[in-house]
């Protein structure tokens, strides 16, 4: 059965892999970008907001079955770390006061466990240049999500890597908290393969109030 969702980011790297995959499956969105010059000839509603402004977002996230969130300011940003602080939370407020029943959320792989009591984003591994990214969405998760319990929410973490060159195949493996990684030891997904995931999700509602991640 077709779902109404609010996409938020839906112009992004993994926003319009998402994007794609719900219309491919028959769904009906509504999408909050930067920019709707660059969805047109699109089958969506695009509109042109800030997600800051909650009760704009709000208005937009009445009636849908969803809200799901690949928000990104830019990893290029030099403001990113701040801007995915103070507007995770007011994501979380709209959809929260709009009633929605559901939020799903591009996560980050920083906080999944690479080693026992030790995560990602303390391993050394992830580069400095995109640690004002990556930490910030952590911090959300572990700080806020986990006790939040007034919305049915999501937070999904992709594989550790999203491969360039990626392929939608439909076949991976989920898992909740540690990091999945292949034969070789080597965490990846592509991006259409998350996208997969993520509608997946929508449809079947498997996941409740917590994380879950992907991998090959």
């Amino acid at each position: 059965m077709a779902k109404e969702v609010l996409l938020i980011g839906a112009t992004g790297f993994v926003g319009s892999a998402i994007l794609n995959e719900l219309l491919a499956r028959g769904h009906k969105v509504t999408a909050v970008v930067r920019d709707p010059s660059k969805l047109e000839g699109q089958a969506v509603t695009a509109v042109k907001e800030d997600v800051a402004n909650v009760d704009a977002i709000t208005a937009l996230a009445k009636g849908k079955d969803a809200v799901i969130s690949a928000y990104n300011p830019g990893w290029t940003n030099p403001n990113i770390a701040t801007l995915i602080t103070e507007n995770y939370p007011k994501i979380l407020a709209a959809a929260k006061q709009s009633g929605v029943a559901r939020l799903l959320i591009v996560g980050g792989a920083g906080t999944l466990f690479c080693a026992p009591g030790l995560r990602v984003v303390d391993s050394g591994v992830i580069p400095d240049e995109i640690m004002g990214g990556v930490r910030p969405l952590g911090d959300f998760y572990l700080n806020t999500l986990m006790n939040e319990d007034d919305i049915d929410w999501v937070f999904f973490s992709p594989a550790g890597a999203f491969d360039e060159n990626g392929e939608r195949t439909g076949k991976f493996r989920l898992g909740k908290d540690d990091l999945i990684v292949d034969a070789e030891g080597n965490s990846h997904i592509s991006v259409q393969d998350y996208a997969v995931a993520m509608v997946d999700e929508l449809e079947q509602k498997n996941h409740h109030k917590e994380r879950f991640t992907i991998g090959y």
